[in-house]
């Protein structure tokens, strides 16, 4: 093994490699992105995850080498998530008026999901754990991963379901709720949360503040929620 090659089998290992390819494909879909005039359809949420799936498999990269680096991104959901609180705080004015419809809508919104998501897997005869793994599709990723465990399902099959959610939610999200005659930007961003979790709360923030904040508040709400009532669902499902 020549020189080159030696530095180059260490640098894809090293754990600054993850973390820099995370970083530079994110930047170079922001910029794609801002130059398509923040077209939804260029978020580049998903332009960078198929930059990067596209390096790990041309270079063949095994995926733990890349997340040994990536990891420090993933850690910094939690306090990302937390953050979601500061512009909420500006909303409790409103909140205070619309906290039981909220609380009813995340409910039902929650149930619809899980369910629908069960009964389309099986009518396109898609296998029983794949069938448990898709009910949490719109939950935020650690926790829907954490319920897909507990009804049966694989967790690792669940948080693709999760971010092909999150994905089609952040591109067509506020396109369709615009299209279906809803105005009211408390009520698209508690839509948006409950189903598309982070990444279409990401994208509500870019439209607007107030639909950000209350996308943030339905996403956790619906997570914390999600795993007392999913499994319940599935039994009644059974």
């Amino acid at each position: 093994m020549n020189t080159h090659s030696a530095f180059w089998v260490y640098l894809s290992a090293s754990p600054l490699f993850g973390l820099t390819l995370t970083l530079v494909c994110y930047l170079l879909a922001s910029r794609l992105y801002k130059a398509a005039r923040y077209n939804p359809l260029a978020n580049p949420v998903p332009l960078a995850i198929i930059a990067i799936i596209c390096i790990l498999w041309l270079l063949e990269i095994p995926y733990k080498d890349y997340f040994s680096g990536a990891q420090f991104i993933h850690f910094l959901l939690g306090p990302a998530t937390v953050a979601l609180a500061i512009p909420l705080y500006f909303q409790l004015n409103a909140l205070k008026t619309i906290w039981l419809p909220l609380i009813i809508s995340l409910v039902i919104g929650i149930s619809f999901s899980g369910v629908s998501a069960y009964y389309i897997a099986q009518w396109m005869g898609a296998s029983e754990v794949t069938q448990l793994s898709m009910i949490p599709k719109s939950v935020t990723a650690p926790i829907a991963m954490g319920i897909s465990e507990g009804l049966g399902g694989l967790p690792s099959l669940t948080a693709v379901f999760v971010v092909i959610t999150g994905v089609i939610g952040a591109v067509f999200g506020t396109w369709l709720l615009r299209k279906v005659g809803i105005r009211g930007d408390a009520v698209k961003g508690v839509a948006i949360g409950v189903t598309a979790h982070g990444l279409g709360t990401a994208r509500a923030f870019q439209v607007n503040p107030q639909m950000g904040a209350f996308a943030g508040l339905s996403m956790a709400l619906a997570a914390s929620i999600s795993a007392f009532i999913l499994p319940w669902v599935l039994e009644w499902i059974r």
